[in-house]
């Protein structure tokens, strides 16, 4: 009878090893690959939450300007000084992206931006003027007048070719940071003439 356990443990053993080996040998040329694909589109839903940013602000130019204008007159001359505060907004927006302003090629994301600008032109404060020296009359009209040569001379002092470059590279990066948390590795970031 021991003999008899002895062959039976022997061939469960044997039947066991035949089963491995059998199974293996069936599977052979049987496998599982996953494998990524390297190009990725940008779907539709992706393209449309970046253009719903709207106005995309890249750098903010404090600006204080103080303008005067006088006026001469037979005994005297009225002078009209007042300060102007400001905060230029320079960035993008979104809804002017050109079709096609999205593509890919091969293992490459190509984004073309707008043009970087001015996003607010209503970017005196006028809470914040204040009258610095004034003598005479002055009319509406002419602190109006005061008020456009203001807002020229902030235009010309901060929206120089040096902010709009810190505004791009700005917006560059956030883009790439962008476009590297959607997945994509190789970046390319143009913007509009």
């Amino acid at each position: 009878m021991k003999y008899v356990k002895i062959i039976i443990g022997i061939a469960i053993v044997a039947i066991a090893i035949a089963t491995v080996l059998w199974v293996k040998s069936c599977n052979k040329d049987n496998f599982i690959s996953i494998e990524a694909d390297k190009a990725i589109d940008p779907t539709p839903t992706q393209i449309q939450s970046i253009k719903d940013i709207g106005e995309w602000e890249f750098l903010s130019v404090s600006a204080e300007e103080m303008v005067d204008t006088v006026r001469k007159g037979f005994f005297s001359n009225d002078e009209l000084v007042r300060i102007y505060y400001g905060t230029l907004r320079l960035g993008v927006n979104m809804h002017q992206v050109e079709p096609g302003w999205i593509k890919t090629k091969g293992d490459t994301i190509e984004v073309t931006m707008p043009k970087i600008g001015l996003l607010d032109k209503d970017f005196i404060d006028e809470a914040k003027t204040k009258p610095f020296f004034e003598s005479g009359k002055w009319t509406p009209k002419d602190r109006e007048a005061l008020y456009r040569k203001a807002y020229r001379q902030i235009i010309q002092h901060c929206l120089t070719k040096e902010n709009l470059k810190a505004a791009q590279d700005n917006g560059e990066a956030q883009m790439k940071n962008m476009m590297t948390q959607l997945g994509y590795k190789k970046i390319t970031i143009l913007f509009g003439d």
